[in-house]
């Protein structure tokens, strides 16, 4: 199956929160305007201009995008269209956005260049907790860009919610619920945080002057966020995101289902033609290798067949529809029943995984112990 889904990678912020370990750069003094040059440059060396894919879905991540001006993100979303086909007929196009980091005519560029979709990294309504995990924005800001977009037109947003923080109790988890309710946003994205090296959490944990929240605090946390929604009418399509009627990350859902896409840019990762790859992380190699004639490409790994049942698995499982046999058997040419007969049964047993007949999927508990689960799909060989 053909990649026809885009993923670019903007690496600079307008400031580093204290938790986040993806690829990101402190964006003063950075050189904005040749990585916008270079990143063009490196697309259009995977991609023939001469043989364009059919896209279905973009997603310009980060980093964060909105941290470049208007002209530099015009640029990379004008650039982006034209590796496609028919940018008309693209489904869902998605740019991240922080609070705080986008105005009127920003919005405005963004949809004329056929962005239909935003997700907005709001993390908390609490502004002591906004602070203490490092975020550049208020709550009260992030309420003011949610507004504008609506404003402007956008339909489809989707925020981002952080639960198991330090400090973060069940009265302050309650509120932000409740507060992301009475927006009526129609896709939420919950996380619960993970303490990463080369974050400032995790030197922090490490000198003991943090704690991560106990977890069954967090478990009752996640509970507490599934009911919530439920009763307003949210449906629990993956773990850790909820979406109303129809409104489903169709980019995301690349993900779970294991399915290719391009990935480009600083520390960004594709999977195409049967092989994951990293691209090149720290900004000025990466610069250098693009202005060299080089490939951004840091490192691959052709997946075998084994490992992309197992992916299959532990990525379906993630989703409300489960990993559904008809799927397994057209991509492998065989039933999971046949490859993970032990795990598979020891799961139902324990009551953590249920067959519906035609699919498998996690049960209650199952999505509570999902890191356990997806384990027993591993190293099975």
């Amino acid at each position: 199956m053909a990649a026809s889904s885009i993923y670019v990678h903007i690496p600079f912020c307008e400031q580093i929160c204290f938790y986040c370990d993806f690829n990101k750069f402190y964006i003063k003094n950075q050189p904005v305007d040749k990585y916008v040059e270079v990143l063009n440059e490196e697309m259009k060396r995977v991609i023939s201009m001469d043989e364009k894919p059919s896209i279905e879905t973009i997603y310009i991540g980060g980093g964060t995008p909105t941290a470049l001006n208007e002209q530099q993100l015009k640029q990379v979303l004008d650039d982006v269209n034209t590796l496609v086909r028919n940018p008309e007929q693209v489904r869902e196009f998605t740019v991240e956005v922080n609070p705080g980091e986008v105005d009127r005519d920003k919005l405005k560029m963004m949809r004329a260049a056929g962005v239909n979709r935003l997700s907005i990294g709001v993390q908390s309504f609490n502004d002591k907790l906004l602070e203490k995990i490092g975020r550049g924005h208020s709550a009260q800001e992030a309420v003011e860009t949610i507004d504008l977009a609506k404003s402007v037109g956008f339909e489809n947003i989707s925020i981002d919610l952080m639960f198991g923080l330090p400090e973060q109790t069940m009265e302050i988890w309650k509120d932000t619920i409740s507060k992301t309710l009475e927006l009526d946003i129609p896709h939420i994205s919950a996380y619960s945080l993970k303490i990463e090296e080369k974050t400032m959490f995790y030197n922090w944990y490490r000198q003991g002057k943090i704690q991560p929240l106990p977890e069954d605090t967090e478990a009752e946390m996640y509970e507490v966020l599934v009911s919530g929604l439920h009763n307003a009418g949210y449906t629990a399509y993956e773990i850790s995101n909820f979406s109303k009627y129809g409104m489903d990350s169709e980019h995301n859902k690349t993900y779970w289902k294991n399915n290719e896409y391009y990935g480009f840019g600083a520390g960004a990762h594709g999977y195409l033609d049967g092989t994951r790859y990293a691209n090149i992380g720290p900004l000025p190699h990466y610069i250098k290798a693009i202005e060299n004639g080089e490939s951004a490409v840091k490192e691959s790994h052709e997946v075998p067949k084994t490992e992309m049942m197992e992916e299959e698995m532990f990525m379906g499982l993630r989703m409300k529809e489960g990993v559904r046999a008809d799927r397994f058997e057209s991509k492998f040419q065989t039933s999971y029943y046949t490859i993970f007969p032990e795990v598979i049964h020891d799961l139902l047993e324990r009551e953590l995984l249920y067959d519906s007949g035609d699919s498998l999927h996690l049960t209650k508990n199952g999505k509570l112990l999902g890191n356990e689960v997806f384990e027993k799909f591993l190293l099975v060989y």
